[in-house]
């Protein structure tokens, strides 16, 4: 008798190899229809994982299904405790922040932060939704998700630390508001918050995360509480663009609500270019700037307050998604502290190799003029000068942008031009502010780290 090839099946070994990858690619569909089931529930399951009672939104908590990069779309470093909160932090109220993002996407994401909290920060209501209308509180039709934090609609955040959300999807737009609203019913002071943050948001008596209709919140307030950032899933962006200062970047004397902080005003016109078609990169732009910020010295307190550039460009930079780039406009505070230009420029180029160690190019800002301001002295302008001719030299920084040359009086240097100066001779007006953002080379960048400075 002869002895069969197939091993005694009556199947050829080319059928047995295509029957075996029918089964598996059976399989694998399988397991990604059990999979896409399983994360595509409307996110109103509580800590139990049963339905919860009273949900209003219907929203979906699952992670987006659409392909794209986590980009940051929006941020605000933590900078201090909330005076007045130390007890009681927000217990019982509704604190709906309005920000504004600068890349859209298909899912986003947020990070809450209680790095100045003493006690645990119980969160049992959170959710995001597109604005109605700019700085409006009421949110557009059919926009509000409920937020989830590891699959349940509650979170505790400990003392000293941050966490981040599950994906939603959401369509989110480019240049468009969004309201991120928590509720805590419990008493978990202090309240971690960025000040100056020049955007009206809005806080309400009770939990009223979902309400879109924004009628309960009667309260304005101009500070940003527990949200430090928003990403997106995005097909717009492909990477991020962080802006790290002090309170020339944070905005400081812009308009308020108005988004006319130079990193607005890049973001707009870096959107504008890829819109354009220009061979740009497209990438969002965040703001991690803190007025007073400092790059060697932080403010007293147990985490410091207004940590120095150099403690938290780990968290603030380092920390953000798909980050390819970050512009350094620090170091004038030291100067008006006494710092001498050694040190500010040691300070800078710490930045620089840490960013350098992550892949990150560097875009460095020579410090403005500060003549006329009440901390001016000769002495801490040659000081400035100092650092600004390293800064040109090439020496510190990748690529540079000189916002001195760009904003400074012509006919004495030491001074703003009056059209950019806001009037305290220290911050840009609007105007100057669109300046600054108008003066940076797009095509710096492009390009990869370069091996050595």
């Amino acid at each position: 008798m002869t002895k069969r090839r197939d091993g005694g099946l009556g199947v050829s070994p080319t059928k047995q190899r295509a029957l075996l990858a029918a089964i598996i690619t059976l399989i694998v569909v399988l397991s990604a229809c059990i999979y896409v089931g399983a994360s595509a529930g409307d996110g109103s399951r509580g800590d139990d994982g049963k339905n919860s009672a009273g949900s209003r939104s219907g929203g979906s908590s699952a992670a987006p299904a659409s392909a794209g990069t986590w980009v940051g779309a929006w941020a605000a470093a933590p900078v201090r405790a909330e005076a007045g909160t130390e007890e009681t932090g927000m217990a019982g109220r509704s604190v709906r922040n309005i920000v504004h993002t600068s890349a859209g996407g298909a899912g986003t994401r947020i990070t809450l932060s209680n790095l100045y909290g003493r006690a645990p920060l119980s969160i049992t209501h959170a959710s995001i939704a597109v604005a109605a209308a700019r700085n409006s509180s009421a949110a557009a039709a059919g926009t509000m998700r409920r937020l989830t934090f590891g699959g349940a609609t509650s979170v505790t955040v400990p003392a000293g630390q941050q966490t981040l959300s599950d994906a939603v999807r959401l369509q989110v737009p480019a240049g468009a508001d969004l309201l991120v609203t928590t509720y805590s019913p419990t008493a978990s002071g202090p309240v971690t918050y960025h000040p100056y943050a020049r955007q009206i948001s809005y806080l309400a008596d009770g939990d009223h995360a979902e309400d879109a209709t924004g009628t309960p919140y009667l309260e304005r307030t101009a500070i940003w509480r527990y949200l430090t950032a928003v990403d997106v899933l995005s097909d717009q962006a492909n990477g991020t663009v962080v802006a790290f200062g002090d309170s020339i970047t944070d905005g400081s004397t812009s308009t308020e609500s108005a988004n006319r902080r130079w990193p607005d005003a890049f973001s707009q016109r870096l959107h504008a270019a890829v819109a354009a078609g220009r061979d740009v990169p497209r990438y969002s732009v965040v703001n991690e700037g803190i007025s007073g910020n400092q790059i060697l010295t932080s403010l007293a307190g147990r985490p410091a307050e207004n940590q120095s550039g150099l403690v938290r460009f780990g968290r603030d930079v380092l920390g953000r998604p798909n980050v390819k780039v970050v512009v350094i406009d620090l170091g004038v505070n030291d100067v008006l502290h006494g710092a001498g230009a050694d040190r500010v420029l040691a300070g800078l180029r710490s930045l620089v190799r840490q960013a350098h160690a992550r892949g990150i190019k560097v875009i460095g800002a020579t410090l403005m003029p500060f003549g006329g301001h009440p901390r001016y002295s000769a002495g801490r302008n040659a000081v400035r000068q100092q650092v600004n001719a390293a800064i040109r030299s090439g020496t510190v920084y990748d690529a540079v942008v000189d916002f001195d040359k760009a904003l400074r009086d012509p006919y004495d240097p030491r001074r703003f031009a009056s059209e950019y100066d806001s009037g305290d001779h220290l911050h840009p007006s609007d105007r100057g502010y669109r300046k600054m953002a108008a003066t940076i080379d797009l095509a710096d960048l492009k390009g990869a780290v370069p091996a050595q400075l």
